[in-house]
């Protein structure tokens, strides 16, 4: 053989796996936008949530004033940093504490307030699924060869599913 033969084989494999090199990692840019833009939209209503939640505060007070500091949690959550995941939490707590003032209170606010949380719930059950899917898809990505190997050489790591399971404890999935 020619080295003008050699060196065509040469440059016609690794045009191979350039190719496949940019087609994995589009794939994994596409995993990664979709998880941030779902990340986004829980943010969103995580905040509603809570913008609703600190509304009935002043609600409560005006209806229950014997009541000094209702959804306390709600007030110390104003000064934390904290994620998606921590807020989520802390907001069900809160949420089940104002469920509770709205057994006492007959308010017609409150019950729209109460309305428009239940909707944001459904809205995070669905959003929640959709990471978590998505989240899998990248993880297995992962995972697998040959696409680990894009993976390390562009330091992408696993990510945790909306629930904070770890992907390492899930790796008895089956891929």
């Amino acid at each position: 053989m020619e080295i003008a033969t050699i060196i065509c084989i040469v440059i016609a494999v690794l045009a191979l796996l350039a190719i496949g090199f940019v087609i994995i990692y589009n794939r994994f840019q596409e995993n990664i936008i979709r998880i941030n833009e779902v990340e986004s939209d829980i943010d969103n209503v995580l905040r509603k949530r809570f913008d609703l939640l600190n509304k009935s505060i002043n609600i409560i007070k005006d209806k229950l004033p014997e009541v000094e500091n209702p959804l306390s949690s709600i007030e110390e959550l104003h000064s934390k940093k904290m994620t998606n995941f921590d807020l989520d939490r802390a907001l069900y707590e809160a949420i089940n504490e104002f469920d509770g003032y709205l057994e006492k209170i007959d308010d017609s606010e409150l019950k729209k307030i109460n309305l428009i949380l239940n909707e944001t719930e459904a809205e995070l059950i669905a959003y929640r699924k959709y990471y978590n899917d998505i989240t899998t898809d990248y993880n297995r990505l992962r995972h697998k060869f040959p696409t680990n190997i894009v993976a390390i050489i562009c330091g992408y790591k696993s990510r945790n599913y909306y629930d904070n399971k770890n992907i390492s404890k899930a790796d008895n999935l089956k891929l």
